[in-house]
């Protein structure tokens, strides 16, 4: 007798429809991962978060947003902000691809913020100061009538209250062109008051982020008392491209990066992102502050 009779409860496997197909492999969830664009590997996104948004392998230090950077450097819960209820408009009915107003508002909605400077006050560890940061991710954190006025007013009231006086740039655009000549007199107005905060015996230190660019760099960034920067930041006022372009000849290798600049006197120190807040406090108190 067949084994297959003599056992009726027996079961056979059924066999595979091969209209289906080899079975499909689990894929890797979205987002867990990025590129880094400084060494080109893969890195695992919270392994980065938890290095302050820098590559583990590398030390390439990513974008961070304005408010990361507050809670990276600020004493938690001291920093109080300032000046929010200046808000931008469009006083030149600006047009290009769309109308300024209209890209103002989409802006606002994409980023979180309403202009591209968080102000206010707040403690690095235990010290207190002013403290204002740009983002280059609203409209590339370029200067507008708002930036440079919650700006002028911070330093106006860090002159006043005798504070230390931090701004964390990460400007790529300069002037706000959607502005016109109320943009550019932003450079001359913050600059303004940086003279008087400088005379009344105010220290100023600034950080360079990546990038630093335009009217950003070629005015208040670069009037620190103290000058830090972050490494490989890209900083200066045209682009190496374009310098190239109008001039003609070959760069110099690292041409506008925080390490030729260190190398040729522009900035005092190169500070890694796990290091600045220690760093600013240090300062304050080296400098009587």
């Amino acid at each position: 007798m067949d084994i297959l009779e003599s056992q009726p409860n027996s079961t056979m496997p059924e066999p595979s429809d091969s209209s289906q197909g080899p079975p499909k492999k689990r894929g890797v969830p979205e987002g867990l991962w990025l590129k880094c664009p400084g060494c080109g590997t893969s890195v695992y996104k919270k392994e980065v978060e938890q290095r302050l948004n820098v590559c583990p392998k590398c030390e390439h230090h990513f974008y961070v947003s304005a408010a990361d950077r507050i809670t990276q450097v600020v004493d938690e819960g001291t920093f109080e902000a300032m000046y929010e209820h200046l808000q931008p408009t469009d006083p030149l009915e600006f047009s290009d691809r769309k109308r300024y107003a209209e890209r103002l508002v989409g802006e606002q909605k994409r980023t979180g913020l309403s202009d591209a400077a968080i102000t206010g006050v707040g403690m690095i560890r235990a010290r207190r100061v002013a403290l204002a940061v740009t983002d280059s991710a609203f409209i590339m954190g370029s200067m507008g009538s708002v930036v440079g006025e919650r700006l002028a007013r911070l330093i106006e009231h860090a002159t006043a209250q005798n504070l230390p006086l931090i701004i964390i740039s990460a400007s790529g655009g300069g002037a706000r062109m959607h502005e016109g000549i109320l943009s550019l007199m932003q450079m001359a107005k913050v600059s303004a008051a940086l003279a008087r905060y400088d005379s009344a015996g105010g220290l100023f230190i600034s950080v360079l982020t990546n990038p630093t660019m335009g009217g950003v760099a070629a005015s208040f960034a670069s009037l620190g008392d103290l000058v830090f920067a972050e490494p490989k930041a890209l900083i200066g006022f045209a682009g190496p491209r374009t310098i190239k372009a109008t001039i003609g000849i070959e760069l110099p290798e690292g041409f506008q990066t925080s390490e030729f600049l260190l190398e040729h006197g522009y900035i005092d120190r190169i500070v890694p992102r796990k290091h600045l807040k220690t760093e600013i406090a240090r300062a304050i108190d080296y400098c009587g502050k």
